[in-house]
């Protein structure tokens, strides 16, 4: 669905997903399209959500079709949407229908996430992040035992019985972590 906000006016083509309470924005990757990349979100709290016929917009300055608009009641900030095709637009609109009267029936039974709930739920999804290897602090490269004294090397206690001459060393090539390793957790996308 295609996306103008405001203060910048240009046309955006991005992903919506409508929750309680909140719209997520992605944008598509452009060389792989199964990848998303969360852009930032919309409060619905706070918005009103205006149906606009076929036409030109003042607001804009560009012609619409399938469009509708998202009303900041506190201040004048406007996103204008447009929908591939009148199906599409009407969909989305009864779904801001039906996420307002959602919430209108949550608080209506006093349902509230607590804010020890939330709190829950992070360090859930933290020990989930964790149990599946992703790393938590991102910025933070791994750390490693300290390197060896180059004295020492080598000195080793060989048991009694055994020759020196039938003892070998081996020795790994030490590896250096590139620094796209210590950036990878960052720079991982949601998928799909």
């Amino acid at each position: 669905m295609a996306w103008i906000y405001q203060p910048y006016g240009r046309n955006q083509q991005r992903v919506f997903f409508l929750f309680d309470h909140q719209m997520v924005l992605c944008k598509k990757d452009l060389i792989r399209r199964d990848i998303l990349y969360y852009k930032g979100r919309i409060d619905m709290d706070k918005y009103d959500v205006v149906d606009i016929e076929d036409g030109r917009d003042d607001d804009f300055n560009v012609s619409m079709k399938n469009a509708f608009k998202l009303h900041n009641k506190e201040t004048e900030e406007v996103h204008l949407f447009f929908a591939k095709k009148l199906e599409e637009k009407i969909r989305w609109l009864r779904a801001f229908r039906e996420e307002r009267k959602m919430v209108q029936e949550d608080e209506k039974i006093g349902f509230e996430i607590s804010e020890n709930q939330k709190r829950q739920a992070a360090m859930t999804v933290r020990k989930v992040s964790k149990q599946k290897g992703v790393n938590s602090a991102r910025s933070v490269p791994p750390s490693y035992p300290p390197p060896q004294d180059p004295l020492n090397q080598g000195q080793y206690l060989v048991p009694d019985g055994i020759a020196q001459s039938q003892v070998f060393e081996f020795t790994e090539p030490k590896r250096s972590q590139s620094p796209f390793w210590q950036n990878f957790s960052r720079l991982t996308p949601f998928k799909k």
